[in-house]
């Protein structure tokens, strides 16, 4: 059965005969009549009154009408709603951005880009690294948002996709202070960290991993695996950044974690560092997207976020000293 069918069929029932019908589907009479025959072939009964000079419905026409009608009427909705939905598709940009990130990072990031963006709409997904990943590969994300050092071992080699760096900040070992701060902040001898690196053999610390698939528990990972100096940790929990950032408050052990998460419990002795600077992991955040050509929504954020991007801004700046 052919739509087509049903806005001849109508056309007829309202024009009252074939010719003003014909006229009004702007084809030959002969064509409109063999396509109402094929569409009453099709439902086994005919539609209209022959037998006089006026074209009238039959029972069965009548009886057929609203159904053509309502079935006409769903169509074309249904049609505006797919194109509706297919235009917020091709105008929606969807990022997969890392949790730490899609909390302390992207909320001002995006909105200081709304120039950028023009009327699209955004979705965000928040995933670990490697979900993120997942998405970035699958196509179900124009863009991902992590963080990133040059001996990140990731999916996403640069034959096929690019990168660009938004902002800096780097790793911090991190702890408890031995001894909770005094009243206004810290305590009035100078603190030290409850877990100090790098331990020792005999006394290792106890460390908060990350997941296996975190970025920033890779970045760790390497790092550690690299250094001169041997870290003597007992990793015994594995958790989120955030997790292991509230666990280290609680005392539990020691972890690393983004200066920019960290500052204002740095600031007010809530957490000291767990080492010196040689501990310190220098990383970017970076927004990762595929060669490949994307929807012109996602290609002009990207073209735009290229030539505006804040090069070199630093978003891990040193806890203010009282």
């Amino acid at each position: 059965m052919d739509l087509v069918w049903l806005e001849d069929f109508l056309a007829i029932a309202e024009e009252g005969g074939f010719s003003r019908a014909a006229q009004r589907r702007h084809v030959t009479q002969p064509a409109l009549s063999r396509r109402i025959r094929s569409l009453e072939e099709w439902l086994g009964t005919p539609l209209f009154e022959r037998s006089t000079h006026t074209i009238t419905l039959t029972p069965a026409g009548e009886s057929f009408r609203p159904v053509a009608e309502d079935v006409l009427r769903r169509v074309l909705v249904g049609r505006e709603e797919a194109l509706e939905m297919a235009r917020l598709k091709a105008e929606t940009i969807t990022f997969a951005a890392t949790h730490s990130l899609s909390q302390t990072f992207f909320p001002e990031w995006i909105r200081n880009s709304d120039s950028a963006r023009a009327d699209s709409a955004v979705q965000l997904v928040a995933s670990n690294f490697a979900g993120c990943e997942k998405l970035l590969l699958d196509a179900q994300a124009h863009f991902m948002l992590a963080h990133y050092h040059p001996t990140l071992v990731s999916r996403l080699d640069m034959d096929r996709f690019q990168r660009v760096d938004l902002a800096t900040d780097v790793l911090i070992p991190i702890s408890a202070p031995a001894a909770k701060p005094g009243r206004g902040g810290r305590s009035s001898k100078k603190a030290q960290p409850r877990y100090a690196l790098p331990g020792a053999s005999g006394a290792p610390l106890p460390y908060l991993a990350y997941h296996p698939g975190s970025g920033v528990g890779r970045l760790v990972t390497s790092f550690l695996a690299a250094k001169d100096s041997t870290a003597w940790l007992a990793p015994g929990f594995a958790a989120p950044v955030m997790l292991l950032v509230d666990m280290a408050r609680e005392g539990r052990g020691v972890t690393w974690a983004p200066m920019s998460l960290v500052r204002a419990d740095l600031d007010s002795g809530r957490l000291l560092r767990a080492g010196g600077a040689d501990w310190d992991i220098p990383i970017s955040v970076s927004l990762f997207r595929t060669r490949a050509r994307m929807t012109r929504a996602a290609e002009n954020f990207w073209n735009s976020v290229r030539k505006g991007r804040p090069g070199g801004k630093s978003i891990a700046a040193a806890p203010r000293t009282r």
